[in-house]
């Protein structure tokens, strides 16, 4: 598996290139000299995580979640009336 190293700047200069160089491995993406992202296939990403689930199910099950912020009763202030 080869693993390429390109800047953010070359990123943006050709996004078809790099996704053409994920499919060989991963790609780590540096800004300012710094590893900052990495580009896999999904395929490899499912791999890596042991994700059997189709985007398609994901979508599915993301409607199940309850995205409603949960705040912490320490937080709670009471009021004078």
């Amino acid at each position: 598996m080869d693993v390429s190293v390109i800047s953010a700047r070359e990123f943006n200069r050709d996004v078809s290139a790099v996704k053409r160089a994920a499919t060989h491995g991963p790609v780590i993406i540096t800004d300012h000299g710094r590893p900052s992202h990495v580009l896999l296939t999904f395929a490899d990403y499912q791999r890596l995580t042991g994700a059997g689930t189709s985007l398609g199910q994901a979508f599915v099950l993301a409607e199940e979640v309850d995205f409603e912020p949960v705040r912490p009763r320490d937080s709670l202030r009471e009021i004078d009336l």
